[in-house]
């Protein structure tokens, strides 16, 4: 059974990821937290296998938590919920060494995966006593939804910050050039895995007309 603590500041949002949670097999919430000193005391009373860390808090915020965590040494793994989508929180997450960072709102099959991707890790490492490669790929590199492997040349990190940038505008689509410069990437090397995403169906691309040349290509992420 995983363990999960549930942190957010919002009493209402945390009663539903509790509950996404409690009907999620074999998954259990042994804990709600509102801020950041409650979810660390009850790392440390409770010790849970995961938590689902929000980033705006009322005393400090997730990513000051989350240091605080791997401060302390604390060998609970975190998933990032939160409506934070600026590019700088999400590096901040993934440098921390979460697993990763679901952006609110989101759907209880989101979080469903990612859960799901979380208990046959937790299984498969806690019955190995050494990992070959094909462990450690899965570790590192796979994916929920039975996503393939990235193409040559492509990198799971960057892929992962890409993939948020199309998240939080998910409202509405993007341009290869407006996701590098959000991401810091450039033009090229944003529309290789934005392509990568659409090849894959987890993106989808609209051509927009405009005067004259050729149409701009537009994503827009669908998951």
């Amino acid at each position: 059974m995983i363990r999960v603590l549930v942190v957010d500041d919002d009493f209402m949002v945390a009663k539903v990821h509790s509950g996404y949670v409690a009907r999620t097999p074999g998954c259990e919430v042994v804990g709600i937290a509102h801020t950041g000193a409650d979810a660390l005391r009850l790392v440390r009373e409770l010790r849970p296998d995961l938590v689902l860390l929000d980033i705006y808090l009322p005393d400090m915020d997730g990513l000051t938590v989350l240091r605080h965590l791997r401060a302390g040494h604390d060998d609970t793994d975190v998933i990032v919920i939160s409506a934070a989508n600026d590019v700088d929180t999400v590096r901040g997450a993934m440098r921390g060494g979460v697993l990763h960072y679901l952006i609110k709102p989101f759907t209880y099959p989101a979080l469903y995966d990612q859960l799901q991707h979380f208990a046959s890790l937790h299984t498969k490492l806690g019955a190995l006593s050494t990992a070959g490669q094909s462990d450690v790929d899965q570790v590192f590199g796979s994916r929920p939804r039975g996503s393939s492997n990235l193409p040559k040349g492509l990198t799971a990190q960057t892929a992962e910050l890409v993939e948020q940038v199309l998240r939080a505008s998910s409202s509405e689509d993007m341009s290869a050039a407006e996701c590098a410069a959000v991401a810091q990437l450039s033009r090229v090397s944003a529309r290789r895995y934005l392509e990568h995403f659409v090849d894959t169906g987890r993106a989808e691309v609209r051509l927009r007309y405009g005067g004259t040349g050729r149409p701009e290509r537009r994503y827009r992420w669908t998951g």
